[in-house]
């Protein structure tokens, strides 16, 4: 699983540049555009929101809990429908903000919950952060397909049977590459931006979020799930995806003055390894191509526990 290190690199980092692109509490996970690109980037994650608030089945007071919660949009989500919401985040930037604006959010690693740290749930979600729950070594041990088992079996036990689940995560895609013919860390970042291969493309991905390795096709999230939920709807994100990230695009090089002066304190990057990261991430957009290739896929699931 990616650590705190890895997930501050990016998260913390970027924290208030974030917040004043975005908003203080702006959502950091695909939005739910469903084809109509005329909504705003707000007006989809709203919508987003209140899809898995219909589809859990969630009430006025239901005591509910988002994993990887980024900067806390659907914690204030709950809190404005008068939830008993609960949030975890690893990134130490995004929980100093999250506690900062008043929401119930705790950083810790999420593997670590357990019905006996908040009590159970009576709905579950987690935006994104999924993908970061095998790393590369992990996955080259052999060990994704068991880490998500044991991740589909920690949610089971925060649930009641009949309890449910909606994930929303990045997986490999039908153009996804051979594992190995990824050169790591060899990729030639001062190319032109379209004239990466698919397999450069990887490595680039996987330096900008590092320790992470995501499953493979849908059915690298259903089947570990199935000896305790049924799924009860699944959708591909994908093009919303690609959407999303153009509008983070606009919103994060829009001119503010404060943003600005923070981005000139990253110059220092341009004297240390770090800055061959930052050219990958901002001015290459892997995690955008990935998307326009089908390397990656993206799906919206709903579960419902069927079994302790």
């Amino acid at each position: 699983m990616a650590d705190q290190k890895e997930l501050d690199a990016h998260y913390t980092t970027m924290d208030k540049i974030f917040r004043l692109s975005l908003g203080e509490k702006g959502g950091y996970s695909g939005a739910r555009f469903d084809g109509d690109f005329s909504l705003t980037l707000e007006q989809a994650q709203e919508k987003k929101h209140q899809f898995i608030w219909d589809n859990l089945n969630i009430k006025k007071g239901d005591k509910v809990l988002d994993i990887g919660c980024g900067w806390g949009a659907f914690v204030d989500f709950l809190d404005q429908k008068g939830a008993d919401a609960y949030g975890v985040v690893l990134a130490q930037g995004q929980a100093d903000a999250c506690k900062k604006n008043g929401l119930n959010v705790h950083q810790m690693n999420s593997k670590d919950i357990t019905p006996e740290t908040f009590g159970k749930f009576d709905a579950v979600a987690a935006m994104g952060s999924p993908e970061h729950l095998c790393s590369i070594e992990e996955y080259k041990a052999g060990k994704q397909e068991e880490i998500y088992r044991t991740y589909f079996k920690q949610i089971s036990d925060l649930l009641p049977v009949g309890g449910r689940f909606y994930c929303q995560t990045m997986v490999f895609g039908p153009n996804m590459v051979n594992f190995e013919d990824i050169k790591f860390g060899e990729t030639n970042v001062y190319k032109k931006k379209h004239d990466y291969s698919n397999e450069e493309l990887m490595d680039l991905v996987c330096d900008v979020f590092p320790g992470s390795w995501i499953p493979y096709g849908s059915e690298g999230m259903t089947e570990p799930a199935k000896e305790h939920f049924k799924l009860i709807s699944i959708d591909s994100g994908r093009l919303d995806y690609i959407e999303t990230i153009d509008r983070w695009t606009k919103a994060f090089n829009k001119f503010q003055l404060e943003k600005y002066l923070l981005y000139g304190t990253l110059l220092p990057k341009l004297f240390n390894s770090d800055f061959r990261k930052w050219v990958r991430r901002y001015r290459i957009q892997p995690n955008l191509q990935v998307f326009q290739r089908e390397v990656f896929e993206h799906y919206r699931m709903v579960f419902e526990k069927v079994k302790d």
